[in-house]
């Protein structure tokens, strides 16, 4: 009797020991700052995004010094001025400010429209990568150390059907 207790209990403990290793989940964490530095694609994409960024910077310093110099001009000019003259000139003075803050808002779309262009496909490249390697390592979860984001999931793990089923959503 004793022995058929003794080898329920081992084996219970067998049993127990072989479900708590199927259901462990495997965490793990990458900071992608650092896998995002160490890639030489990166370096290339920021010195291309520079340049790309200099030629409206020098666009623009260009205006700023053009809107600086009509301003002076108009300030030390003002006095012997005719009321039709410093309308021209005060209009040309806005419109200048108003070319320059269209130039401004332009060229920062273009370089952040330039800036997602550059880095999307390394962006896919890392991810791509953070993925392979954590299906291949049986890793279930992946955090971002940098951000705290999650980066992979076991799909399996996925709630977000079984919650729309509940709510009646499709």
């Amino acid at each position: 009797m004793k022995k058929i207790v003794l080898f329920l209990a081992f084996g219970l403990l067998m049993i127990g020991n072989t479900v708590v290793a199927q259901t462990t989940t495997k965490f793990g964490y990458i900071d992608s700052r650092e896998l995002l530095r160490a890639m030489p694609e990166i370096t290339k994409a920021d010195a291309d995004l520079q340049t790309y960024a200099k030629a409206f910077q020098d666009q623009l310093q260009t205006m700023s010094k053009e809107y600086e110099k009509k301003v002076q001009d108009y300030q030390a000019q003002e006095k012997t001025m005719s009321e039709a003259v410093k309308e021209v000139k005060q209009k040309e003075i806005v419109d200048l400010q108003n070319r320059i803050e269209s130039t401004n808002q332009s060229a920062t779309e273009k370089v952040e429209k330039k800036r997602e262009e550059l880095y999307k496909p390394i962006l896919e490249k890392a991810d791509k990568a953070i993925k392979d390697v954590a299906k291949e390592k049986g890793f279930d979860y992946v955090f971002d150390a940098s951000s705290g984001g999650l980066l992979h999931v076991r799909e399996t793990d996925n709630l977000l059907p079984m919650v729309k089923t509940k709510l009646g959503i499709k």
